[in-house]
């Protein structure tokens, strides 16, 4: 009976070999994934989005293209202190492309997003089948549970998971280009594939360790006799060309991920991983343990999600007897009882599906165990998109090997699979709603996780955004009575409260629990100057400036605090400009200090360089107009407004395409009114004072036709000056 069965499958899959192509399937699992996300395009920038897009100078275009491959994932140089040491280049390439081409509108990040799920959706597709060597009605189903997992939804529908996703669809292609279904291996791309998404996200690289191991697994009986032997076939040789070259490769990216770390591993706080700054080793041991089962189960079950699961939403884990130390146990005897089956495969190789999926499962999440490295982060949902190609697979094979065990029972299985399909569909939609903004994003967390502190501190911080400083208060108290040290929480409330003894202890105890605290320091300048104790004042600032040389509201401060006579508020406002190149709001404010000093040309020179940096700046355009008006220069003055009036029918961030053309086309606009202007003055003048016109030209009948032609020339030339300066003083 079972000779008969494997003789059935067999057939079947000859069957599968030879039939026709299987685009069908691929563009069904595509159009899936897209679907499954379109709800989610009206988005906005939310949680990491905002540092890592909307405030990152280097996917703004600010910063020179050569900066994304020095700085880290957020913008800050990667040899700076306190650099996360994230280096992505390729994603945030990516990002900048998004923002040069579009502008910073969150629905074209969101739909690039969810084109890359697709793209994604279909190599896995094509890697269960060609790869994996599922039967077409599995790898689609394969695809399928990818493409509508609801563990996905912060990867796919939040900006910044894109870093996992591209990762993802390079990591898809690597294993495609390596295990090619004609046998062929196209080393060079699978390498080049496997850099790229290293470049996209760090664990993108331990596909290099993936394609090595299964390509050992399969050749395992050619090595083996070759070792018998003591000869090498030419099976085994180009193994070990291949094995030589990927080895080599990975060596080589490694060591330029380690000097890109610029010698220093990234700092990381008890709030970001509690478990990683406990000093037992037996509960850490036993915390990260169940974390990994935590993660696992979120494969299988993403019944509860949320965008930070940080500060006291899983507890320590630190006794033996707590009843979660049941569920690692569960969770670690089924990965050892797959990793014994998989060792068993070697000899058999029957069930080459398995080993695979056991690979994708663990290696790619095995950085984000805290076993190599401490991680900022307890649970990232985002980090499981890779994972999570290993536990389907090993899922649907699974459901494949029933399929045909259980001939009975078929209409039962499919309709668990398809239940299963809708099931993640539907709580995938739900998921993206949450995502829509910052307040749905922080209040499905609340309801989530209302014990995390750092869920109701990031809700706070929106409420006080929103105008809404008592309910930000009792949120920031709330976060402060579940975590009683936690600092930003101390300082973010003292600068709500009215009450300055109050905000005081506040601002200390920010200190106290967190000395390097440059934020706390700062604020408590600030409140320092306003209470006239100077010394004070300026001891916590040049505090500030001692932890951070380059934080510049340090330097603004201490320049408020001598005064605008004192001689070396120069100094101070220069460094700020010198520390921020880019940024047109110190320059400009440098430039206001010239113009208060008389200094009107180093001023106007301050301006200019002000709008070149951003030439929507408003509070540099109002500047600089004011005083080229007070100097005198009009037709520098009928530029610069031009320039403003361009850039107020374009948006706030026009491109140079847009801005030319806009200003070629107000150009001869303003012409024509001005025209118009003159003429309707002319006639103006000529009814209201026919008398005057009259005796003047009594008196001065004999001018030259020549001095009246001159004159007519002027007001010609200069038609279109009043019009403009007095609709530009209007508007200012």
């Amino acid at each position: 009976m079972k000779k008969k069965l494997q003789h059935a499958i067999n057939q079947e899959s000859m069957q599968d070999k030879t039939a026709p192509g299987s685009w069908p399937l691929y563009s069904l699992v595509s159009t899936v994934a897209v679907a499954c996300y379109l709800n989610g395009l009206n988005g906005d920038f939310v949680h990491d989005d905002i540092p890592a897009v909307t405030l990152n100078k280097d996917v703004l275009a600010v910063n020179p293209l050569g900066h994304v491959f020095k700085n880290d994932f957020w913008g800050t140089p990667m040899a700076d202190l306190y650099s996360h040491k994230s280096y992505r280049p390729f994603t945030i390439l990516t990002f900048r492309a998004n923002y040069l081409i579009f502008g910073l509108k969150p629905a074209w990040f969101h739909l690039t997003n969810v084109l890359l799920h697709g793209i994604a959706c279909f190599l896995f597709t094509r890697v269960c089948l060609c790869v994996a060597r599922l039967k077409p009605p599995f790898a689609a189903a394969a695809g399928l549970l990818f493409a509508t997992h609801p563990v996905h939804t912060e990867a796919v529908t939040g900006i910044v998971g894109r870093a996992d996703v591209l990762a993802c669809v390079f990591f898809l292609l690597s294993l495609l280009a390596y295990h090619g279904r004609d046998g062929i291996c196209h080393i060079w791309i699978s390498i080049i594939s496997g850099g790229l998404s290293m470049l996209a996200k760090e664990t993108g690289i331990t596909v290099f360790i993936i394609n090595l191991a299964y390509d050992f697994f399969l050749h395992w009986h050619d090595l083996k006799k070759a070792m018998g032997e003591m000869k090498w076939n030419q099976e085994t040789l180009q193994f070990a060309n291949k094995a030589a070259k990927i080895l080599t490769s990975l060596g080589i990216l490694l060591t330029l991920r380690l000097a890109i770390l610029q010698g220093s591993l990234p700092k990381f706080s008890q709030q970001d991983n509690p478990a990683a700054f406990h000093p037992s080793v037996y509960v850490r041991f036993l915390t990260f343990g169940y974390l990994a089962a935590f993660n696992m189960w979120l494969l299988l079950c993403p019944a509860t999600l949320s965008h930070d699961w940080q500060m006291g939403s899983i507890p320590l884990v630190t006794s033996i007897y707590d009843p979660r130390n049941l569920v690692t146990a569960f969770f670690l005897g089924l990965t050892l009882l797959l990793a014994i089956r998989s060792l068993a495969e070697f000899e058999t190789q029957k069930h080459t599906p398995m080993v695979l999926g056991l690979l994708l499962l663990v290696l790619p999440f095995l950085p984000a165990t805290n076993l190599l490295v401490t991680v900022g982060f307890v649970v990232a949902e985002r980090v499981l998109y890779i994972p999570s190609l290993g536990s389907i697979l090993l899922i649907v094979y699974g459901v494949q090997l029933l399929w045909y065990r259980c001939y009975l029972h078929r209409q039962t299985i499919a309709s668990m699979v398809m239940l299963l399909l809708v099931t993640g569909c539907l709580r995938t939609v739900i998921r993206n709603r949450d995502w829509k903004s910052r307040e749905s994003l922080l209040r499905a967390g609340l309801m989530t996780l209302p014990y995390n502190a750092k869920m109701h501190y990031n809700y706070a911080n929106f409420l006080r955004d929103s105008a809404r400083p008592e309910l930000a208060k009792d949120h920031y108290l709330k976060a402060l009575k579940l975590w009683p040290t936690y600092a930003s929480a101390h300082n973010n409330l003292g600068t709500l409260l009215n009450d300055r003894q109050e905000a005081e202890e506040h601002f200390l105890l920010a200190i106290r629990y967190s000395i390097e605290h440059i934020n706390a320091h700062y604020n408590l300048g600030r409140l320092y100057r306003k209470s006239n104790r100077s010394t004070e004042s300026e001891r916590m600032l040049r505090k500030c400036i001692l932890l951070d040389p380059r934080f510049t509201p340090a330097y603004m401060e201490l320049a408020k605090l001598r005064g605008p006579n004192d001689k070396n508020v120069n100094q101070l406002l220069k460094q700020a400009v010198d520390l921020n190149p880019t940024d047109p709001y110190f320059t400009t404010n440098f430039a206001h200090w010239l113009v208060r000093k008389g200094s009107y040309q180093e001023a106007l020179k301050h301006y200019w360089k002000s709008l070149q940096i951003s030439p929507a700046h408003q509070e540099a355009l109002i500047g600089t107009a004011k005083l080229l008006k007070k100097l005198g220069q009009k037709s520098r003055l009928f530029q610069l407004v031009t320039r403003w009036q361009t850039i107020k029918r374009c948006g706030k961030q026009p491109t140079s395409l847009h801005l030319y053309l806009q200003d070629w086309h107000l150009k001869g606009e303003l012409s024509h009114k001005a025209r118009i202007y003159d003429v309707n003055r002319s006639r103006n003048n000529s009814k209201t004072s026919n008398s005057s016109k009259a005796q003047v030209a009594d008196h001065s009948g004999h001018k030259s036709l020549g001095n009246n032609s001159a004159k007519t020339q002027a007001q010609s030339a200069n038609s279109l000056r009043p019009f403009m300066v007095h609709h530009f003083s209007d508007s200012v």
